[in-house]
């Protein structure tokens, strides 16, 4: 019997589908592109990315996307250049700034609107956001709509690589958004274990690890820069080169540690993932269910006016 690998591989690289307009205020691309709601990276559903983008000044009404309904699942939003308002049916209202991370809980049902905020609007300036869609787990489908809203001085930095010494060389940093890196804790509470990492490597040619539990789904995604993906037996390591906004499907087979090599200075990664629900997945628009049942009472109680009550 052949030993398991040391190192995570690239099992796919998804392809880039064309960019579209959520709203007038949201140019997006879908990176997880065919792979969207598929049990291959469950708990993750979606992943909308805005890249940087400059908008002019504005009079009037910000652009945005307006109101519309969620049910049986969580959004994410990260906001890195610019900055998000959103408001929604229970009444509450705020505004995402750089840095900061929107985690909001859909559950049961929530109406809610976003769009640029009153200074990017007023202002202009460039822009740049992604939203993730999370999973609940089916008992907790019809939880209460809830938000957290995670300040950027409150998300954990932690220094790589893990464990050095204090006055050793810093490769980099990662924001703990959700989930564990080594005995740091994330900053968002989450109904399944979830990996949400934010990642600055800014030193070209730097090598770093990261663990990530075997049994978790694991995507990573290149914000900017270029890194490789060395996966494979310690003494056989196989790289794979991801450019700027590329994704990758990382293998499950046993590895329970992700390395990178940094091809570009100042690049920026995130590392996503979380333990697999192994549950029947039923989507359709702002709605992910169980079953067709689940999906078609949504609807109707969206239309009968009862859900964000």
């Amino acid at each position: 019997m052949s030993p398991l690998p040391r190192y995570r591989s690239v099992k796919r690289v998804m392809p880039r589908p064309p960019k579209h307009w959520v709203g007038d205020g949201f140019h997006v691309f879908p990176v997880f592109a065919d792979l969207a709601f598929k049990e291959e990276i469950s708990p993750l559903l979606m992943f909308d990315y805005a890249a940087p983008k400059q908008f002019s000044s504005k009079v009037g009404k910000p652009r945005g996307v307006g109101q519309h309904p969620h049910r049986g699942f969580e959004t994410v939003t990260l906001a890195f250049q610019g900055e998000v308002e959103h408001h929604d049916s229970t009444g509450k209202s705020g505004v995402i700034k750089e840095g900061d991370v929107q985690w909001m809980t859909a559950g049961r049902g929530i109406l809610h609107q976003e769009y640029h905020s009153k200074k990017l609007t007023r202002e202009g300036g460039t822009f740049e956001m992604c939203q993730l869609w999370v999973n609940l787990p089916k008992k907790h489908k019809m939880a209460k709509p809830g938000y957290q809203g995670i300040m950027n001085e409150n998300i954990p930095v932690v220094n790589l690589p893990l464990g050095a010494e204090e006055d050793s060389e810093s490769l980099g940093t990662a924001r703990i958004i959700a989930g564990e890196l080594g005995d740091n804790k994330g900053a968002a509470k989450t109904y399944s274990p979830v990996q949400m990492w934010d990642v600055n490597l800014p030193k070209e040619g730097s090598e770093v690890e990261f663990p990530f539990a075997a049994n978790h789904n694991c995507i990573v995604f290149v914000r900017m820069g270029s890194v490789e993906v060395l996966g494979g037996e310690v003494e056989d390591l196989k790289a794979s080169q991801l450019g700027p906004q590329d994704v990758a499907l990382m293998s499950t087979d046993g590895s329970a540690m992700l390395k990178v090599r940094v091809m570009e200075p100042g690049t920026s990664i995130m590392i996503l993932g979380g333990e697999p629900l192994n549950e029947p997945i039923a989507h359709r628009g702002p709605f992910v269910m169980n079953t067709q049942e689940q999906l078609r009472q949504a609807m109707v109680d969206f239309q009968n006016g009862k859900m964000g009550r």
